[in-house]
């Protein structure tokens, strides 16, 4: 029973060192989870706008390329192919959120099959319209998920989250953290 007790200690290195291998051959980066929602619909979810709480949005209207603007109040159909819906998770109070936020009018304007969704999360209206007011609103509707269900329907960690869903209603990309122009060069344009 002695000589059991004395290889304990080596039997847990030798599996801790087994899954850094893995990971390393596997290229996993344990920071960076994988989406369970990657390649899957989008969860279902409705949310009213930042600017007026009676104009909702939801995941049926992205499916059908019905976009509403806040600008004109009037429902849109597009019938672009090749539609995409960028879905960014932010709040005020989020540092990292600042530091990206000026990259959504470069998707903007160098994507314009790219309907920019922003969800306020977990922030009270009046910070977030405070926080746009002071850097630009760069989103083509801005929805409210004061109580983070929408949130939770997504599997956000943290914030900021961003999400590309194709014209399908599928999630083809998450990432967590912030974007940077090298993640949108390498990773989110080459779905256009």
């Amino acid at each position: 029973m002695r000589k059991i007790i004395k290889f304990v200690p080596l039997i847990l290195l030798i599996v801790v060192c087994g899954f850094f291998l893995l990971f390393i051959i596997f290229e996993k980066d344990p920071s960076n989870p994988p989406s369970a929602l990657l390649n899957k619909d989008m969860p279902k979810f409705s949310t009213s706008s930042l600017y007026n709480k009676n104009i909702k949005l939801s995941s049926d209207n992205l499916k059908k390329n019905v976009h509403l603007s806040v600008n004109t109040n009037v429902a849109t159909t597009e019938d672009n192919l090749e539609k995409y819906t960028l879905i960014n998770f932010f709040a005020s109070w989020c540092t990292p959120c600042r530091a990206e936020h000026h990259l959504f009018f470069e998707i903007k304007e160098d994507y314009p099959n790219v309907f920019l969704l922003g969800i306020s999360h977990k922030d009270s209206p009046a910070d977030s319209k405070k926080y746009l007011s002071e850097e630009g609103n760069p989103y083509s509707f801005v929805g409210l998920d004061q109580n983070g269900k929408i949130a939770l329907e997504f599997g956000v960690f943290g914030l900021p989250e961003t999400f590309l869903i194709n014209n399908d209603g599928k999630i083809i990309f998450k990432h967590m953290g912030a974007l940077t122009k090298k993640i949108i060069e390498d990773e989110i344009s080459v779905f256009f």
